[in-house]
């Protein structure tokens, strides 16, 4: 293969609403097994089984609908994505203590290296993207930046440039 050829794995599933988050994670732990992240890095596997359990859950909850997963590594990022039939493109909001959810895309939107939205033509899809520790990050490579989609994307910065954020450097997880 040529310095320019790119190889992926990828895995997809359907999970129904009766049963399908506990399922997706167990799932999706096999997955990752099978790539060895368990073993190399569990940090990362815990990032992802939980963002896998709120948009599987968000898709189950807010679209009433059943949860299309898919797993996608090409060596640089894991892109987990989860589909749904409904068109309402979600968007973080403030937790209201009042209310049990709408934590849920906060919580990706801190765990996950990227993540976005897109509209398709009978729903959305929802992405995220993990780098593994020890990788090269894309998003600091300034000659190609990745623009939001047209159709709700978005792009997390990265926030340990922040002042005040405890890590210096790429970014960790805890």
């Amino acid at each position: 293969m040529g310095e320019t050829s790119l190889k992926a794995t990828g895995w997809a599933r359907s999970f129904p609403v009766t049963a399908g988050v506990r399922a997706s994670r167990r799932w999706t732990r096999e997955h990752l097994d099978s790539l060895e992240w368990t073993s190399e890095v569990p940090e990362t596997v815990d990032a992802i089984l939980l963002t896998v359990s709120e948009l599987v859950t968000n898709a189950h909850i807010h679209a009433h609908s059943s949860a299309r997963l898919v797993l996608t590594w090409d060596s640089r990022c894991l892109q987990v994505s989860v589909s749904d039939s409904s068109d309402h493109l979600p968007a973080p909001r403030a937790p209201d203590e009042e209310r049990p959810s709408g934590r849920g895309l906060a919580i990706v939107e801190a765990i996950a290296d990227e993540w976005e939205t897109h509209a398709r033509a009978h729903g959305k899809t929802v992405s995220a993207c993990f780098h593994p520790p020890g990788r090269p990050d894309p998003r600091t490579v300034e000659a190609h930046p990745r623009a939001p989609s047209s159709t709700g994307g978005r792009r997390v910065p990265d926030r340990s440039s922040l002042p005040g954020h405890p890590v210096a450097g790429p970014r960790r997880r805890r």
